[in-house]
């Protein structure tokens, strides 16, 4: 029994496709906005900036057919920032090595699927 293409299977199974639709001028719009604010302020915004570039870069991820929402805000992320760069001075910078990670964690609780 001959099989149909990749294409014709995922659709028979419900499945649907991933795409990013977000544009080239909004994502250098919303980094440079964010640069600017975090340099002025001298980083204490960042948590801002990084919010609102996830964010935007959320909007626009379509995986599987679903949107990504991410509701994470400023305010929480600049909770755990004070903390992790806390945690970072107390450890001589040993920390800073699961900084990322713990960023990463961070971004992730707060993202879902639209529908």
């Amino acid at each position: 029994m001959e099989t149909g293409s990749v294409t014709e299977i995922r659709l028979q199974r419900g499945e649907t496709s991933s795409y990013f639709d977000g544009g080239l001028f909004q994502l250098i719009g919303y980094t440079l906005l964010g640069w600017i604010v975090t340099v002025i302020t001298l980083g204490i915004c960042f948590p801002w900036s990084y919010t609102m570039i996830y964010s935007w870069k959320a909007r626009h991820t379509v995986i599987g057919g679903k949107r990504l929402r991410f509701d994470g805000t400023a305010l929480q992320l600049f909770g755990n920032w004070i903390k992790w760069w806390l945690l970072t001075i107390i450890t001589l910078g040993i920390y800073s090595f699961w900084l990322y990670i713990a960023l990463e964690k961070w971004k992730t609780k707060h993202t879902h699927f639209v529908n």
